[in-house]
């Protein structure tokens, strides 16, 4: 296998987030604001720049996979223009997404500060956390020494790890941790956060941003003796906890809260009353059904800069036929893709397992388009298949269970464009299934 596909074949792993503090992450990001509706992350940064000294809490969401990481990544990166000190932190990498409580997301937040305030030279220590860890590592068995002065991030992350793939252990944690939330959130803000912020002014810095990404992986199960999922239970019952926090924190939300009873109260309760940032799909056409040219233009640019980061937009085009067997190909891709970007590269992915060498045929990609047909279809029943059918017709999804399965499980994509405003569809893959056809 040629140099060239292997490169190739690593650009376009689905698996991998696009990374804009290194060059390469930086040839690769194409710009999709233009047909999103307008630009979320400015917007997000835009509240925080304006409302500062005010600490404000902000939700961001969309379907699993429509770039959302990378688009907090380039809020990051312009925060830390605008001199703010930004903790960004996979929340996956910290919790067990299937069994989280409001203590295990503040104990991330504080673990993941404590490590960026080190990083950036800043002493953090508080006699409560130190104890509070104390404490928790003895109900858990778990050895912790820490003096007062002692780096906490070294006594987190034994909790951590001893937490996080252990349920009894989580359990156990929570029983200590869950009847001292108040405590907890007093101890974050009064002996980390607010002194670091004192000390990052006296750095010229403006302020601090925690970032909470991947939170809308979290399963959507029902609470025990409840009617409600672990995500309503969290952002809606409790989401004013999460709201406590003495900095700029933002948070992903599940897609599927936006048509769930418990809208409202997470955004008054947790957000104060701010609108909930989208990230909808890339449109590839309009709910009239024609062609958005200017969705699938930038999906076609998205897939030719894995492969040509330094060529201009244009040289991409003229060196095409080097990926693809012919430009339908790709468009095909795209179209097929309802403009989701992950999907799409996991379909590029697949066609490169399938040949050993360039370029991409149709037929291999028919091949994979196939496949992923038939393994969404099996997953779909006769009362979802009627339910796609009413999507397809009217374009718009009702805030009920129903559908919140069709949006959880990627049957139907949103989208938001300035020339329609927002509407849904379904996974165009899937209209190509008899029982839509």
């Amino acid at each position: 296998m040629p140099t060239d596909l292997n490169r190739l074949f690593r650009a376009c792993d689905p698996a991998g987030t696009l990374r804009l503090d290194r060059e390469e992450g930086k040839k690769y990001y194409i710009d999709f604001s233009s047909t999103r509706g307008g630009e979320a992350v400015k917007k997000l940064a835009n509240r925080i720049l304006r409302l500062h000294p005010e600490q404000t809490c902000q939700l961001f969401t969309g379907h699993i996979g429509c770039g959302k990481s990378t688009e907090l990544l380039r809020l990051k990166k312009y925060l830390e223009q605008q001199d703010f000190l930004v903790v960004y932190f996979d929340s996956s990498d910290e919790l067990n997404m299937k069994d989280v409580e409001v203590s295990d997301i503040l104990l991330a937040i504080a673990r993941q500060t404590i490590l960026a305030l080190e990083q950036a030279s800043v002493p953090a220590s508080s006699r409560y956390l130190s104890n509070l860890l104390k404490e928790a590592a003895d109900f858990l068995q778990t050895p912790v020494t820490l003096g007062v002065e002692a780096e906490l991030s070294a006594g987190f992350a034994k909790v951590t790890a001893k937490t996080k793939d252990n349920r009894e252990a989580r359990s156990r944690l929570r029983q200590y941790l869950e009847p001292r939330t108040d405590n907890l959130i007093q101890a974050i803000n009064e002996d980390l956060l607010q002194p670091a912020r004192k000390q990052l002014a006296a750095m010229g810095k403006k302020g601090l941003v925690a970032i909470v990404d991947s939170l809308e992986k979290l399963d959507n199960r029902r609470i025990n003796n409840s009617d409600k999922t672990l995500p309503e239970y969290l952002f809606g019952t409790r989401g004013r906890e999460l709201s406590r926090l003495d900095c700029h924190v933002i948070y992903t939300i599940p897609f599927v809260l936006m048509f769930s009873n418990a809208r409202e109260a997470l955004e008054n309760d947790m957000a104060g009353g701010r609108r909930t940032e989208i990230l909808p799909m890339v449109p590839v056409r309009f709910p009239d059904g024609s062609d958005c040219s200017e969705g699938l233009e930038l999906l076609q640019q998205m897939v030719l800069a894995r492969a040509f980061p330094d060529l201009s937009p244009q040289g991409r085009l003229g060196s095409l036929s080097e990926i693809f067997d012919r430009q339908e190909t790709l468009i095909r891709s795209c179209k097929a893709s309802g403009g989701h970007v992950r999907k799409l590269l996991s379909f590029l992915f697949s066609c490169l397992e399938e040949q050993e060498e360039l370029p991409i045929t149709r037929d291999t990609l028919e091949v994979v388009l196939r496949q992923e047909r038939q393994r969404l279809a099996r997953a779909i029943d006769s009362e979802e298949w009627q339910l796609l059918r009413k999507v397809r017709e009217t374009k718009e999804v009702i805030a009920e269970k129903e559908y919140e399965t069709l949006l959880r499980s990627l049957f139907v994509f949103g989208y938001n464009h300035r020339q329609d405003g927002e509407w849904f569809d379904v996974n165009p893959i899937l209209l190509e299934c008899k029982e839509l056809s």
